[in-house]
């Protein structure tokens, strides 16, 4: 079995730093890049997407909400038609930058809120599948186990990628457990590299209630803005070459499947 190790990068803007891109790309093999919506800006997008290909790491459209004061963390109303405007635009300004850097979009990975509602709304689900595909029918979805999402993007023939999220706790249904409950943002290094190992060994995890749940993986992710997340990523990856498995890009597993 072959996993990757993708991380959301990007989420810079102007003056202001988030995370260390450059240090994560050594170690990950596929980034998220913000879009400029919940994040990043064009000079941003430029130089994240330019370090993604000096490091053969496969890029990724990271799309939210418009919403840099609340991170892409809150929800907002709008109609199904519009929001795949949104998703065609945030594909848009990506592939628009990768193209003169030489690199292409290989992946999408709906943020926050965004991300959420379409786990669990199969309206909204479709809407983002629609988008991607009507962009491009060769992007590959980033889903999350049994949710609206992965139903979505099978059902419309998309490939999809089944992601865990090492630091984040889950309910009993697949979906995340809202990080306003205590407990839903693992910061423990050791907890995160157990969770990872568990996965690998048996293909479950332990849900935030102490329920298991069995969760497909190709794919996992660390995210940027995590203390300490690049010994987090140097940690996933020597979980995954324990347990026998291959680090290998979301690209690459797709050409060898």
């Amino acid at each position: 079995m072959s996993i990757d190790i993708n991380s959301d990068l990007g989420e810079a803007f102007g003056p202001y730093v988030i995370a260390d891109d450059e240090a994560l790309m050594g170690v990950i093999t596929s980034a998220n890049v913000a879009c400029g919506y919940h994040a990043g800006d064009p000079v941003v997008m430029d130089r994240t997407i330019r370090l993604a290909k000096e490091h053969g790491v496969d890029l990724g459209a990271h799309i939210g909400y418009p919403d840099r004061m609340g991170f892409g963390r809150r929800h907002i109303q709008m109609e199904l038609s519009e929001l795949e405007k949104h998703v065609l635009y945030q594909l848009g300004a990506l592939d628009g930058l990768a193209r003169p850097a030489g690199h292409r979009i290989t992946h999408m990975n709906p943020h926050g809120a965004l991300g959420n509602l379409a786990c669990a709304d199969r309206a909204v689900a479709d809407a983002l599948v629609r988008a991607t595909r009507d962009f491009d029918p060769d992007i590959a979805l980033l889903v999350l186990t049994g949710t609206q999402l992965e139903f979505a993007a099978r059902d419309a023939g998309m490939r999809t990628v089944n992601l865990f999220l090492a630091d984040r706790a889950y309910t009993i249904d697949g979906q995340l457990a809202s990080r306003s409950v205590p407990g839903a943002v693992i910061k423990d290094e050791a907890s995160v590299y157990a969770r990872v190992t568990r996965l690998l060994n048996d293909g479950t995890v332990l849900t935030i209630d102490g329920q298991i749940l069995s969760v497909e993986v190709q794919s996992i992710l660390v995210h940027s803005d995590t203390p300490h997340s690049l010994e987090v990523a140097r940690g996933i990856r020597q979980a995954i070459g324990a347990a026998g498995s291959a680090v290998r890009a979301i690209s690459a597993h797709q050409a060898g499947s």
